[in-house]
Parts: C-alpha cells; sequence; structure tokens
C-alpha cells in the first residue's frame, strides 16, 4: 500500500465531510451528521488492510469508514441527502449506510451493537470454510455496552477471525473517557485472553501496520485482536453543535487535539505536486458527486415501506 494510496483516502475522507458540512448548513442533507473529521486515519489505515471480500460494521459516525471501503461518494453524498440514487435509495441516511457487494454489513447507530455483528459474520464465513475477516468499528464510549463485551467473548471462546477497533477520541458524546471507562480499554479487551494494542490513531501508517498483523492473526485461524487507536474529533460530536455552542472542550485542549492533523501527516510524506495533484482529483470527484446527490429524485413517500422488510415481491 502506497504513501499516495493512503493520503488519498484521508484527504477523500476530510473534504467529503467539509462538504457534507455544508449541505447541513444549507439544508440539502436534513438532520445533520457526525463528522469524522480528525479521525481519517484509521479507517484508510484499517481498509487498506483489507481484501476486497473481507467485511466491516460500522458506527454513526461511519463515513470514513464506507468511504475506505471503496463506496462510490455521489452514492454516499445522495443518501445524506435522502435520494433515491443513494447508496440505500434514501432510506438509511447518514447512520445506516450498507453495501454487501462492498461488505460493509452496515453502519449501526445503537453504541456497540455492531461488534456482534461483525462477530456473527465472521463466524458465519469461518463455518463455510472460507478465510474472510471482518473489521468492526466502535467508540470508547461502546466499552461500556455489554453486547460488546459478549461479543468479545465469543470471539475469543471460537477463534473467531474479527478485528475489534475502537476508535477513542476521549469522548462519548460530551462525557471524557477517564470519567466513564474504569481501568483501561486495553485491559478491559485482555481481560478476555485477546491481543490488545494501543495504537496512535493519527498516523495512517502505524494503523495499518497494526491492523496488517491483526487480519494476518485473524485469517490463519488464531483469533480476534483489539485495536485501541487513539485520535481526536476536531469537529463536534453532532453538527447540532455547530448551533448548541457546547462547552466541554476547552480551547487549549481542541489547539493541541488538532496539532496532529492526520491528513497533514500523511501529506507531508509525497512530494508536493503528488500531493496537489491528489488534492486537486479529490476536489473534481467531490464537485462530480455533489451534482450526482443533488440531481437525485426524493423517495416517493408513497413507497415508503419498500425495502424496509425483505419481500420477493418489492425485491425482484
Amino acid at each position: 500500500m502506497t504513501a499516495e494510496h493512503l493520503y488519498r483516502t484521508v484527504r477523500l475522507i476530510r473534504r467529503f465531510e467539509e462538504r457534507a458540512m455544508d449541505f447541513v448548513r444549507s439544508g440539502e442533507i436534513v438532520g445533520g451528521i457526525h463528522p469524522y473529521v480528525g479521525q481519517e486515519a484509521i479507517a484508510a489505515g484499517v481498509c487498506a488492510a483489507l481484501r476486497p471480500d473481507d467485511v466491516i460494521t460500522s458506527t454513526h459516525r461511519g463515513h470514513g469508514h464506507v468511504l475506505a471501503k471503496g463506496v462510490d461518494p455521489a452514492r454516499m453524498l445522495a443518501e445524506l441527502m435522502g435520494r433515491e440514487n443513494g447508496l440505500n435509495r434514501g432510506r438509511g441516511g447518514s447512520m445506516h449506510a450498507a453495501d454487501f457487494g462492498l461488505g460493509i454489513l452496515g453502519a449501526n447507530a445503537i453504541v456497540g451493537a455492531a461488534g456482534s455483528i461483525a462477530t456473527g459474520a465472521a463466524w458465519a464465513y469461518q463455518r463455510q470454510g472460507k478465510d474472510v475477516v471482518a473489521v468492526s468499528f466502535f467508540g470508547d464510549g461502546a466499552m461500556n455496552e455489554g453486547m460488546l463485551l459478549e461479543a468479545f467473548n465469543l470471539a475469543v471462546l471460537w477463534r473467531v477471525p474479527v478485528v475489534f477497533v475502537c476508535e477513542n477520541n476521549g469522548y462519548a458524546t460530551t462525557m471524557p473517557v477517564r470519567s466513564a471507562v474504569a481501568g483501561s480499554i486495553t485491559g478491559r479487551a485482555r481481560a478476555f485472553g485477546m491481543p490488545a494494542f494501543t495504537v496512535d490513531g493519527q498516523d495512517p501508517e502505524k494503523v495499518l501496520a497494526a491492523t496488517t498483523a491483526a487480519v494476518s492473526r485473524a485469517r490463519s485461524g488464531r483469533g480476534p485482536t483489539f485495536l485501541e487507536c487513539t485520535t481526536y474529533r476536531f469537529d463536534a460530536h453532532h453538527t447540532f453543535e455547530h448551533r448548541a455552542r457546547l462547552n466541554y472542550r476547552s480551547t487549549e485542549e481542541l489547539s493541541t487535539g488538532r496539532s496532529r492533523d492526520p491528513v497533514e501527516i500523511q501529506g507531508e510524506r509525497l512530494a508536493a505536486d503528488v500531493r496537489a495533484a491528489v488534492d486537486a482529483e479529490i476536489e473534481a470527484l467531490l464537485d462530480a458527486a455533489a451534482g450526482v446527490a443533488l440531481g437525485g429524485a426524493h423517495p416517493d413517500p408513497a413507497a415508503a415501506l419498500e425495502f424496509l422488510y425483505a419481500s420477493p415481491e418489492v425485491n425482484r
């Protein structure tokens, strides 16, 4: 995996999220989003270690994950706008993006819930004799959810080929991790007999190296690995904060947290002309994506229940 490839991914995610926030402000995206700005290195590094047939589960802050796994930005942006040409026909929106064809088993708005889905999927592939690896992304707040801990238990007992990726950005909404998690995050994973490592989540190449080792271990039948990727959320928990002006982080903390920017860390590894070319490519790609998304039709209210349930008549 080249430095340029990793830079292209982090830059795509960053500019996608910034444009999405602009569309929230303009009203084209209704209800807001949970921005992934600042955490791009994790999605880029993790997904770069995966094969196309490997699978992931995501979170309410999942745009970066699905983009890094290969989703068309135009379809994702159209989904955020609730358009028929969206990834899930405008029915899923920001927090429920899925594309089984790309191995994206879905984002999940329930904190910690997707860990059990990834574990179950990986176990099912294992039973079929396939060497597919599953990755589950979740935040530090999920470490207090019982369903995730149950997934850890079964994954270790059955040597399930799953990699658990905790994106520790220091806050569960506005609750500091130090006020919510007793002991350490990696300590909880190790208590199940699972290898657990803390990784610099601002550096795509370090995330890639750690994930490559974890994926190799899983694929060889040695079971799950837990990665705590320390990171910092540069923007709001949710774009609602742009109006509410919640003051749970000091100016000094924000300045320090934003000082290690994954886009800059990876960008500095490229020659200036190469980086400029990638930046221009991303802008053109997102210009085209915006045009496709804005040109999409809104769903017909009369068809609101279509695709909600599995139905041979509706899905034929």
